[in-house]
Parts: C-alpha cells; sequence; structure tokens
C-alpha cells in the first residue's frame, strides 16, 4: 500500500515547528516553573535581618503584627523572598525617616540609586529594604480594617525583599 504524502507533510512541518519552539523557548518555559522549593533558609536569613527588630524609641508592635511576616512567592519565572515588620509610632514621619536613614546606613545599606532624599529605600547586596508609612486606605487594602492605632502619627512598615532569581540586581 502507498503512503500517502500529501497528508503527512502538514503533519510534519507542524511536529517540526513545535520541536523548535520549545527548543527555542526550553529556558523561558523552565523559568515559568520555578517555584519556592529549597529558599526555607533564605527566608529564614531574611526574617532576621536586624533592620527589622530596628525602631525608633517609643514604636510599638500593633497587636495583630506581632510576628515577621515572611515568606516566598514565586510568579511568572520570578521567584522572590519577602519579610516585614508593622509599627505603630506615636511621633512623626520624619522621626521615623531619620531613625531608618542612620539605621540603614548603620547597617550596610545603600541608598537605591536613582532614589530622592525623601525616599526610603535602600539596597545592600541582592536585597532590597523599604520603610512605607501607612494609610487607612492601604490597610483596608490589606484586610486590617479601621486601624486608628496605624493611622495616627506614623504607623508604617519595614519590609525587605530579595530576588531569588540569580544575576538579578537589587533596585529599588
Amino acid at each position: 500500500m502507498p503512503l500517502r504524502t500529501g497528508a503527512t507533510r502538514p503533519m510534519s512541518l507542524l511536529l517540526s515547528t513545535a520541536l523548535a519552539a520549545g527548543t527555542l523557548t526550553g529556558c523561558a518555559l523552565l523559568e515559568l516553573t520555578e517555584d519556592c522549593e529549597g529558599t526555607d533558609d533564605r527566608v529564614r536569613d531574611t526574617a532576621a535581618l536586624d533592620i527589622l527588630g530596628s525602631r525608633p524609641a517609643g514604636a510599638t508592635v500593633p497587636r495583630g503584627f506581632e510576628e515577621v511576616d515572611a515568606g516566598c512567592w514565586a510568579d511568572s519565572g520570578e521567584v522572590s523572598v519577602h519579610a516585614g515588620r508593622t509599627y505603630a509610632f506615636p511621633g512623626t514621619r520624619a522621626e521615623v525617616a531619620a531613625h531608618y536613614r542612620t539605621a540603614a546606613a548603620r547597617d550596610g545599606w545603600d541608598p537605591g540609586p536613582g532614589t530622592s532624599p525623601d525616599d526610603l529605600c535602600f539596597t545592600r547586596e541582592e536585597r532590597v529594604l523599604r520603610i512605607s508609612f501607612l494609610t487607612a486606605e492601604r490597610l483596608a487594602e490589606d484586610g486590617h480594617g479601621n486601624r486608628p492605632d496605624l493611622t495616627a502619627g506614623a504607623g508604617y512598615s519595614v519590609d525587605v525583599d530579595s530576588s531569588v532569581s540569580s544575576g538579578t540586581e537589587a533596585d529599588c
């Protein structure tokens, strides 16, 4: 029985194209499958950074925020570990900023490249440190509802993020 070549040519072309596309995008497909497996030690190291426990005199840990919030997330091939603390401070934002500029410099953190003097973003090795002031809107978005203890004075969070992907520079 003779082989029908009319039907096999399109199928061969389709299979060849699929194989070439798979070969060319193989790395990208592998990156999409990256996850947080094996990052436990790095999460623990990030959560233990001294800067997360540094706070100006008078700052307190609000109810519901007693523990360091730490973990790993993976999205579209990017894997990152993070750790953060939330504080309530009866003073001003300027006092919080002054404390963290001093503490960050003492701890080896550098102001992020291109940041303005008002930004509270610092880098060290592959890590990024951000100090963010809390607003009622941000607390509501995060599911914390009405928290006057965090919106009076200077409620703020101290967060450190680090990309697990090799070759990724820290950037504010």
